[in-house]
């Protein structure tokens, strides 16, 4: 499963025409897949709705994309403090027999991963917050930090990625059991 992003612009324009095929066409819209979560948490109400779709006769760059098979929509409507907001997104499947509630799934589980790790490495190592630019400097940087997650989130203690970074800092012989597992 593949997002499919703006800087994509035929494969996103073609794939949202898939879909917005489905409203105008009642026979269409019976050859997709659908499901519909609703999930209440934090303060906000999130309904998700995921079409997947086999039809994609209207994508002219489908056989750029290797084992191009199924097109997913999903849409997720977000109420917090009377506001509603509404995202659609886009994906590309290699599996014909994809079905809505799968993809569904797929896409709740990878940005789960995504939040969580990004979220980690902003607020224990402040990426965000990194200038490093010059030449390979950012990827080497990133890698650092990726490994050193990971031997942090290895180490037997009751205290936070950020706690366990100062821990290494002050205390070697913490810092020698995260090296040497």
């Amino acid at each position: 499963m593949l997002a499919v992003k703006e800087n994509r612009p035929t494969l996103h324009s073609d794939i949202s025409v898939v879909f917005n095929r489905a409203a105008k066409d009642a026979d269409f819209l019976d050859k997709l897949d659908f499901c519909e979560t609703t999930s209440k948490g934090h303060g906000r109400v999130e309904v998700r709705r995921c079409w997947t779709s086999t039809e994609l006769n209207d994508i002219s760059q489908r056989k750029e994309w290797a084992n191009f098979a199924c097109a997913v929509l999903v849409e997720v409507d977000r109420s917090a403090n009377g506001k509603t907001t509404t995202e659609q997104r886009y994906y590309i499947s290699s599996n014909k027999h994809l079905r809505a509630k799968t993809a569904l799934s797929i896409v709740r589980s990878h940005w789960g991963i995504e939040n969580e790790l990004h979220w980690v490495l902003d607020v224990a190592f402040r990426e965000d917050d990194c200038r490093v630019r010059a030449g390979y400097a950012a990827e080497n940087f990133a890698v650092m930090r990726h490994i050193t997650l990971n031997l942090l989130k290895k180490a037997n203690c009751k205290v936070g990625i950020k706690n366990r970074r100062l821990r290494a800092a002050l205390d070697r012989q913490f810092l020698l059991q995260l090296l040497c597992g």
